[in-house]
């Protein structure tokens, strides 16, 4: 549900910036009005806000550490879906001839889509943000939970838990010989 929230949002900031840019709003006669930059363009920036919402939302519970590595692999993944979205563009505008702003965006926006986000979703589940990737923040949870059993008391309910613990030492500081009193 998280994946396609963010998706989604990430999608209305594609499909807004890649018909802005190929209506000329941003000036006209350039690379990136045409369907191909348009597209490169508006997926672009909707690959880092999609990173960032995943990553902090999504998948939260299996973000890894090493932010960097994480972003490295999310592009390549996010590129792989980008170029299955703009191959329909492609062959529906330059190959079949269907150059209209509609047709772009079905082709792109619809088709593309489809098949791009069944892409990526598989390999960011399951490459970039696995639970079993080694440097998982998940990982560091479960390090925090193993160290809390094993080095906290045991509950004082238990009456047999306290009768048998060994008397605890008195801590280090400056006490007077012989009365135990600190000072």
């Amino acid at each position: 549900m998280k994946f396609g929230v963010v998706g989604l949002i990430g999608f209305v900031i594609d499909v807004a910036l890649f018909n802005l840019l190929r209506l000329g709003v941003f000036g006209e006669g350039h690379w990136a009005q045409s369907a191909i930059g348009a597209k490169t363009i508006s997926t672009s920036v909707a690959i880092v806000f999609n990173w960032l919402g995943n990553r902090y939302w999504t998948f939260r519970k299996h973000r890894r550490r090493n932010y960097l590595r994480e972003f490295v692999e999310y592009v390549i993944v996010s590129l792989g879906g980008m170029a299955i979205a703009l191959g329909c563009l492609w062959v529906s505008h330059h190959w079949l001839g269907y150059t209209s702003l509609v047709a772009d965006n079905i082709a792109t926006n619809v088709v593309g889509l489809a098949l791009g986000t069944a892409f990526r979703f598989v390999l960011y589940r399951y490459w970039v943000f696995g639970h079993h990737r080694a440097d998982g923040l998940s990982n560091l949870a479960r390090v925090e939970e193993a160290q809390r059993t094993l080095f906290e008391e045991p509950p004082a309910s238990d009456p047999g838990a306290a009768a048998d613990a060994p008397a605890a030492a008195d801590p280090p500081g400056d006490t007077v010989a012989g009365s135990g009193d600190r000072f």
